[in-house]
């Protein structure tokens, strides 16, 4: 359903510095990059799906509220290794590992990167 997703950031080095650590524990890596974007995406895959950008407006950017980019992490595993990344590159905390009650084998962990902006990984699969 969705092509690619773009988060906002005020410093395109630390969100790369931040991204590169973090989606690495997911198998996404930087595949692309110029003065006000970086594009990462899987190897396998033809193009990027989530972009960190300079607004294209050059304003300030903002994060939305209620707004969150969920990642699908293969196993138990790389959503711990994604929240360990995140903390360790400048991420906070908005939910540690763990189940959750959306169904019997959804564990997922939720940071905010250095701007702010929401992320997730999550496991569907059972241990």
């Amino acid at each position: 359903m969705l092509l690619y997703v773009t988060l906002g950031t005020n410093d395109l080095d630390r969100a790369g510095a931040f991204y590169d650590k973090t989606l690495g524990t997911l198998g996404l890596t930087r595949r692309k990059q110029d003065e006000v974007e970086i594009g990462y995406g899987a190897e396998s895959d033809i193009r990027c799906r989530l972009w960190v950008v300079t607004p294209f407006n050059r304003k300030a950017a903002t994060i939305g509220n209620g707004s969150m980019v969920a990642l699908e992490a293969e196993n138990r595993a790389a959503v711990d290794a994604f929240y360990v990344a995140a903390l360790a590159n400048g991420g906070t905390d908005e939910g540690a590992p763990g189940l959750r009650p959306f169904h019997p084998n959804f564990y997922a962990a939720y940071v905010r990167d250095p701007d702010g902006n929401k992320l997730s990984a999550v496991c569907e699969r059972p241990e």
